[in-house]
């Protein structure tokens, strides 16, 4: 579940707490295509509408190309209307401070997302979702945090694709799964101040290997709480302007880490090292605590508002 802009946001502490009553559930109900089970990712977007929520989403970003220095903090809803239907609205509490300067503190702008899960293969573990982001204007500190005067409307393909369909000569590679956003911004305003607001293409992909789906549905290897419910994966998420002056200019990240599921929840964990200079500098983290409001209240907040 991902809404929120570059650099990405992160959270949770609750694990320990959740242990006892969580280790040996099996994930039901959320992120399903065929036997696969794909988790609620950090920097990219799950390619499923679903009930779900992120709070909170705890970012300690690498430190700026001007030095400054910024911690966010994120919580994010997604609500299904219809089953194939489902909007998110995310939001970020950020603290930033300059180099040399006195840090500040706010609310970034308001984030929204309508999405169409439009397709699912189970034998083949394969979805593809469509939608439309949006950031809005004004909505959170423009001069201080450097929130946008201005909206911005981002249609969006997702999609999804498990290995558990490779013929079992090929069992090391069942467990891998690859999921992957393809965006572009169109900004309502083409300049700021004086500063230009370009067009952005957005690319991003994770790289998974679930040992969940190793013990559960290729062989029994011999895990065990909790290893059997950990997703160790890899996440890259670029942003590339293309046009008004910053043609070609590239931010981006790659962020390792890993993904404990549980029935009702999920914890995560990844580093953030950015590839760019313009991404910053130095080494960043994000941890999430991510809950499955369709498993955790099946017959009311979890259930799609409209019916076919």
């Amino acid at each position: 579940m991902r809404i929120t802009s570059l650099p990405l946001a992160a959270a949770a502490t609750a694990l320990a707490m959740s242990y006892p009553c969580l280790c040996s559930a099996p994930a039901e109900a959320h992120g399903f295509a065929g036997d696969r089970f794909f988790p609620a990712t950090i920097a990219t977007d799950d390619p499923f509408v679903a009930d779900e929520m992120s709070l909170p989403t705890v970012t300690r970003n690498p430190t700026g190309p001007d030095g400054s220095q910024e911690i966010d903090i994120g919580a994010d809803i997604a609500k299904r209307l219809t089953p194939d239907i489902g909007f998110q609205l995310g939001r970020q509490w950020q603290r930033l401070q300059p180099l040399g300067g006195r840090a500040v503190t706010g609310f970034g702008a308001l984030d929204a997302e309508l999405d169409y899960q439009f397709y699912t293969n189970g034998p083949h573990e394969l979805t593809a979702m469509v939608g439309l982001a949006s950031t809005f204007a004004h909505t959170g500190r423009v001069a201080a945090l450097g929130a946008p005067d201005f909206t911005t409307l981002s249609p969006l393909v997702d999609f999804g694709k498990g290995f558990g369909d490779l013929p079992e000569t090929m069992n090391w590679a069942r467990p891998i799964a690859v999921t992957g956003n393809l965006s572009m911004d169109f900004p309502t305003k083409t300049e700021s101040a004086g500063t230009p607001n370009p067009n952005n293409f957005n690319y991003g992909f994770a790289f998974e290997y679930s040992l969940e789906y190793l013990q559960h549905h290729v062989k029994d290897v011999g895990l065990t709480a909790p290893f059997d419910r950990m997703i160790p994966l890899v996440e890259v998420s670029f942003s590339t302007a293309l046009n008004r002056g910053y043609g070609g200019q590239t931010v981006g990240t790659v962020q390792p880490g890993l993904i404990w599921a549980g029935q009702y929840m999920q914890v995560g964990a990844e580093a953030i090292l950015p590839v760019t200079h313009n991404s910053g500098h130095g080494l960043g983290g994000v941890v999430q605590l991510h809950f499955y409001l369709d498993d955790i209240f099946p017959q009311t907040l979890g259930r799609p508002l409209f019916t076919y």
